[in-house]
């Protein structure tokens, strides 16, 4: 360090004075020496430079590496909407209630949701991928452009909400689920499904006029 410390001083600071007969002069210490004789020559002082560069660099990849090791993995998971301080991929979320909440491009893949309750809930683009939704309650929802695929959406309250341009692809289930006025514009399903949906497709949705035997095409 006094090595390192006498090459960054020696092109800044003038000889040391001579010593004064009236006022006795400050010694300074032998390992600070500012002797032009002993300052090293350019190569060494690009050299030292470029060693104290990559210590520095050194030094932040540590406190880099320190701080990546101590935190949560699961912070990759976040989701979207007001909710984006908690994770909610991927996680075993049952009967907690979302009821009303924007959660607009929230993320629920692979997420155990049973009987969880969203009813009323802005659900704009979020995704449920291969999520299970068994029992959840989704009624009055807006779904529009939300990812179903995969998902296990059987006995589900689907009554009155909206679904329009929704992904239904894949083994997305929906026996046994109520899907009274519910809208399913262009979504699209498995030919299997969509006949089961509609034998009991009834009602109109309240937020866009269509009728759901309508919506699914069942004529």
């Amino acid at each position: 360090m006094a090595h390192l410390l006498n090459v960054s001083l020696c092109t800044k600071i003038p000889p040391k004075p001579p010593l004064s007969l009236t006022k006795p002069s400050l010694s300074i210490p032998r390992f600070l020496s500012l002797s032009h004789s002993r300052c090293p020559n350019p190569q060494a002082l690009i050299l030292n430079k470029q060693l104290l560069e990559d210590f520095a660099k050194t030094g932040l990849l540590a406190l880099l590496s320190v701080s990546l090791f101590f935190t949560d993995p699961a912070l990759a998971f976040k989701g979207g909407g007001p909710y984006g301080s908690e994770v909610t991929r991927g996680q075993d979320l049952t009967g907690k209630d979302f009821s009303g909440r924007t959660l607009t491009k929230q993320d629920f893949k692979t997420s155990i949701l049973r009987q969880a309750n969203f009813k009323g809930a802005k659900l704009l683009g979020a995704s449920f991928f291969d999520a299970d939704l068994t029992g959840a309650d989704l009624s009055d929802a807006d779904l529009r452009s939300a990812d179903l695929s995969l998902a296990n959406v059987a006995k589900v309250n689907l009554s009155n909400a909206n679904l329009e341009g929704a992904l239904a692809t894949g083994n997305t289930s929906f026996r046994g689920s109520n899907i009274t006025g519910a809208d399913f514009t262009d979504v699209p399903l498995r030919e299997d499904q969509r006949e089961y949906l509609c034998k009991v497709a009834d009602g109109v949705n309240p937020t866009t006029g269509n009728a759901t035997r309508d919506t699914l095409l069942c004529n």
